[in-house]
């Protein structure tokens, strides 16, 4: 079997290329794992914060609540008070009216305190509410880039694997996609794909 040099030469060659766009694609995987997982780390961080705030606004919507409910029983016994109270008077001679208009002047004022307090818990409570709302917003941002970058890693390591850039360039749409959703919510934007959101709730 004879050996041609030159053929030989040409097939090394083209293994050397090869072999360098492997490479070349298996460093460029590389640095875009570490940068993505960077990025998530950053993210998560972030979002622990948030997840934070949520559950303290949580806790302070209930508290808030019972309290307006107290408020409430305590104006309802206010009011049921200066019910009996005014019929007792009108059954009662002159003499003794001045002391029932002092109790009733009193439970009067402790009704309308208490329905004041009980307004301003109402208003907290709403507020609480608006909070949540507002934290989970930015949460649902975070968990949905945290799910895109995922699977853009996986398809990395396929791609790490199978040394096929196409992978390559199809990983960077849930890349680019995960990104822009990780930098809505620590930026602040106001992007939110709600039919996603509601399909994965």
């Amino acid at each position: 079997m004879d050996i041609d040099p030159i053929e030989t030469v040409e097939q090394l060659e083209e293994g050397r290329t090869s072999d360098r766009a492997s490479m070349r694609l298996n460093m460029l995987v590389a640095i875009t794992v570490a940068i993505l997982a960077t990025f998530m780390g950053i993210c998560k961080v972030k979002d622990d914060n948030i997840v934070q705030s949520m559950q303290q606004a949580q806790a302070n919507k209930l508290d808030h609540w019972a309290f307006y409910q107290a408020r409430n029983i305590r104006e309802e016994v206010a009011k049921s008070t200066l019910v009996q109270l005014r019929l007792a008077a009108a059954g009662r001679p002159a003499g003794e009216q001045q002391g029932y208009q002092e109790a009733i002047a009193q439970y009067e004022k402790l009704a309308a305190d208490q329905e004041k307090k009980k307004d301003e818990l109402k208003a907290q409570a709403d507020q609480d509410q608006k909070d949540y709302d507002a934290a989970n917003f930015r949460d649902d941002q975070f968990d949905l880039s945290d799910a895109l970058i995922a699977i853009a890693i996986s398809l990395l390591a396929v791609t790490a694997l199978t040394h096929q850039r196409w992978l390559y360039g199809l990983a960077l749409i849930p890349t680019g996609f995960g990104i822009l959703m990780g930098l809505a919510g620590l930026i602040g934007w106001n992007v939110h794909p709600d039919a996603l959101i509601r399909l994965l709730s």
